[in-house]
């Protein structure tokens, strides 16, 4: 019985691990380009975070609050700011929209303003990550995210993620690009944490070897306990 089972397991395992070298072959779609880059080119920074009609900022003025405040980016993309009336926001990054207030409030109606200003929630830009992570979906980024940090505010890995096979899929211009990452080498502290940029889309890819072969632990264990069982059985009969 000892041999029998014995095989079976062999036997198993061997199924189990059928598939391991699973096509992993990319960009083969049109328009999609493989290159031998170290690192995925990124948009520049004035298109990556710029704002866009309809937004929505935060602006903070310290030395006159009642004016500080939330506004909205119009249809032709400016915003009706207090004292100075309208100021072009749209393709400015939330940065350069400061300098420019500053530049339209001082010296006329402020005296060295000191000005900030950030997207409102659901302005930001983001990115879109999926595959095995434990909340795919939408994440809000901004110019500090990178692969890790976003992976992390999706929750984590999940158990079946194959964390050498993460891919960024980005557009600069008219190019197409796919970028392949070892998650865990990144972890590590091996490779760099790739910096994101809006509009990305994340993919964590899965294991079906490791999926297959918790689908036989399962199925070994309920297999072993009846082999044991009649075993007994047969002892016992004897």
């Amino acid at each position: 019985m000892k041999a029998l089972t014995k095989y079976i397991f062999t036997v198993v395992v061997a199924v189990a691990l059928v598939g391991c070298a699973t096509d992993r072959t990319y960009g083969g779609a049109p328009g999609v380009e493989v290159t031998n880059l170290t690192e995925l080119p990124l948009p520049p920074e004035t298109i990556r975070f710029a704002l866009h009609p309809l937004d929505k900022v935060e602006v903070n003025v310290v030395q006159d609050t009642s004016v500080s405040g939330t506004y909205q980016v119009d249809e032709n993309g400016n915003i009706d700011f207090p004292y100075v009336g309208l100021v072009q926001a749209s393709g400015l990054t939330p940065n350069q929209f400061a300098s420019s207030l500053t530049s339209r409030l001082s010296p006329s109606f402020i005296r060295n303003p000191s000005v900030t200003v950030r997207p409102v929630a659901g302005s930001e830009p983001t990115i879109s990550i999926g595959g095995e992570v434990a909340k795919p979906g939408s994440v809000p980024i901004r110019s500090s995210a990178t692969l890790m940090r976003a992976i992390n505010v999706a929750g984590g890995t999940t158990e079946y993620a194959k964390k050498d096979d993460v891919l960024i899929f980005r557009q600069v211009d008219d190019q197409r690009y796919i970028g392949i990452y070892n998650l865990e080498g990144i972890q590590r502290g091996n490779y760099a944490d790739p910096v994101l940029a809006p509009g990305d889309v994340v993919m964590v890819g899965d294991s079906p070897a490791r999926r297959r072969f918790d689908k036989f632990l399962q199925y070994f264990g309920l297999l072993s306990t009846s082999v044991i069982l009649l075993d007994r059985v047969s002892r016992i009969s004897n």
